[in-house]
């Protein structure tokens, strides 16, 4: 299969997640906290930079295909959910930035549902229409802002006082982006499943 550059950008951030999940397990090491969870901003950096990156490859330079279309958004689902679980579990939560459960299983069960929902459309349509809504860019957004957020939390701290109750406003509001996108997906979902789901027998009868 011919990858683009795009292509190969998207694939090297899937790469990243691995080192990403290292780092933050390493960083509830106490000989290890600070170093290891400055490597995975480091990272997290990298990875949102190649994000944009293949994303003006693939419409600047017309080198958009059906492979990056499935890639990018499974790049960052990767990168958001590996991230919610560890900053939540309590062995590897970053001291006084404790992700809730409640936030985690908002941002995986979206992502659950997206998936059935992708099967279900495929099952009555034999086809899969994979396009980004407002709704979802915003929940991917704000989900990378908390990661950052808890991630810089210690630091932020000592420089703005009050920024234990920004993190904990911005990660609700990344809840309710998560639960407004899935309600969005599955509205397009339905509409999409009413017109196109008697495409198989509109074409038999051609």
């Amino acid at each position: 299969m011919f990858l683009t550059l795009a292509n190969l950008v998207t694939i090297f951030r899937i790469l990243l997640v691995a080192p990403f999940v290292m780092c933050l397990l390493k960083a509830a090491e106490p000989a290890h906290s600070v170093s290891m969870r400055w490597a995975a901003i480091g990272i997290f950096f990298v990875m949102a930079a190649s994000d944009a990156l293949d994303g003006y490859l693939a419409r600047v330079k017309n080198q958009a295909t059906s492979l990056g279309a499935f890639l990018d958004p499974l790049a960052d689902k990767l990168m958001i959910t590996c991230a919610s679980i560890i900053l939540s579990l309590p062995p590897t939560a970053v001291e006084g930035f404790q992700l809730p459960l409640t936030i985690v299983v908002l941002i995986v069960g979206k992502d659950v549902l997206l998936l059935m929902g992708f099967a279900v459309t495929y099952f009555l349509t034999e086809n899969v229409h994979i396009r980004p809504v407002w709704a979802g860019k915003l929940s991917t957004f704000f989900q990378i802002c908390m990661v950052l957020a808890i991630l810089l939390g210690p630091e932020l701290t000592s420089i703005i006082f009050f920024w234990p109750i920004i993190a904990r406003i911005l990660w609700w509001m990344t809840g309710f982006w998560a639960v407004t996108a899935t309600f969005v997906y599955i509205w397009r979902g339905i509409r999409y499943i009413e017109q196109f789901g008697t495409a198989p027998e509109t074409k038999s009868d051609e």
